[in-house]
């Protein structure tokens, strides 16, 4: 489908995108836009509000925001991926989109699988090595350097197995150009194809920064606070204590996400300083992994949904 180019804007506001299945999703303020590739090579994209958690002042406060913007994010995201899903499928007869309750189980099982790869199985392997007699206890650094270096190692690792999935690779691809978009955009480049291919596909926004983030924080906040919980109460029996700090560990994420939040907000705003470059350097090598390098039709997508984001006009 060809468009027309869209002129540079002034001013241009804070965006934000995920990729999806053959599409992207972009956000503007209170809105979001899907543009979708049909099998027939039609363009779809879809206006949408977006679902918000943070409407009350309070939940708007700097290190207060972090979860429920995690939160809001992982249930429009996840309405966008099964939009994307219907409109990309060559079949779409008998299919509709997730009911509140389909979604709430698939935001349970989303987090409870990401919980459970990223936090339980980490400090699971590190009582490992304690038995081996390679750490001390839990409350010791040796057992939080294991649990740090194993909760990077599955990380890295999930990300880099999934991107030998063909489906997956070109999710990363709509990826890369979601980033290339976005770039051009905040540039105040005219957009059009050949200016948002020769952006970097890299983002400091992006959300594998954010979760490098949180997995940093959660290894420096564990460090501090699970010898202060050992203090306060510890469980006789072996098995007992350890999921007494699991559970712990999963409470802390509420903090986690808060802090690493602000974190990559700031890195983000002041991408040019040289701090704020050094903090940004571990997820933009991370983002080599989950962005590739997308084809002038993908890019067309992610065009279609930021301008219709940004614009109502440009939704038609």
């Amino acid at each position: 489908m060809k468009r027309a180019p869209f002129p540079p804007l002034i001013a241009a506001p804070t965006v934000g995108g995920q990729a999806v299945i053959e599409g992207v999703m972009m956000r503007s303020k209170s809105r979001l836009a899907i543009a979708v590739r049909k099998p027939d090579g039609e363009i779809v994209v879809e206006l949408r509000p977006w679902f918000s958690l943070t409407s009350a002042a309070i939940l708007q406060k700097p290190f207060l925001r972090g979860f429920p913007v995690l939160l809001e994010t992982l249930v429009n995201g996840i309405k966008a991926l099964n939009f994307s899903a219907m409109q990309s499928a060559e079949d779409e007869e008998g299919e509709s989109e997730l009911s509140p309750w389909h979604l709430v189980l698939t935001m349970v099982l989303a987090l409870g699988v990401a919980l459970g790869l990223f936090v339980v199985l980490p400090h699971f392997l590190s009582a490992l090595m304690q038995w081996l007699g390679l750490s001390g206890d839990v409350d010791s650094i040796s057992f939080n350097a294991w649990d740090g270096m194993f909760k990077m190692l599955v990380f890295v690792g999930y990300i880099a197995i999934i991107s030998f999935v063909p489906d997956i690779r070109r999710v990363f691809q709509y990826h890369g150009a979601e980033h290339k978009v976005i770039w051009s955009f905040e540039n105040g480049d005219e957009m059009t194809v050949a200016n948002a291919r020769a952006k970097s596909r890299l983002h400091p926004r992006c959300g594998t920064s954010f979760l490098l983030f949180v997995l940093a924080v959660s290894i420096l906040l564990h460090t501090a606070l699970v010898p202060v919980l050992m203090k306060i109460y510890t469980p006789d029996i072996t098995i007992v204590k350890h999921l007494y700090i699991v559970a712990a560990k999963l409470l802390f994420m509420i903090p986690v996400s808060c802090v690493a939040y602000e974190i990559i907000r700031f890195a983000g705003k002041f991408n040019s300083n040289v701090l704020c470059r050094m903090l940004c350097w571990p997820g933009l090598a991370l983002q080599m992994l989950t962005t590739k390098e997308p084809d002038d039709s993908q890019i067309e997508v992610a065009m279609a949904a930021l301008k219709c984001a940004v614009s109502e006009e440009a939704c038609s």
